[in-house]
């Protein structure tokens, strides 16, 4: 993979050259980092929405309605 780098300068001019190895190498490093993050906080949310489903579920089965679960904000 490779790819152009542009630097804008304060006055306007721009400079256009070819990414260096360590500058790719880096740019793959922080797609992987950055899709393993995506991951994990998905993993989170998911876990999160089971908890609270299983919640409202334990809650339903003593005997709460759906007024009273939703006054919990469950």
């Amino acid at each position: 993979m490779s790819f152009q780098i542009t630097t804008v300068y304060p006055d306007g001019r721009q400079e256009t050259r070819m990414a260096t190895p360590e500058e790719v190498a880096q740019r793959e490093a922080d797609l992987i980092a950055f899709e393993a993050d995506r991951v994990a906080r998905e993993a989170a949310i998911a876990e999160a929405e089971a908890k609270r489903a299983s919640a409202r579920a334990k809650l339903a089965a003593l005997g709460l309605d759906d007024a009273e679960l939703k006054a919990m904000g469950l």
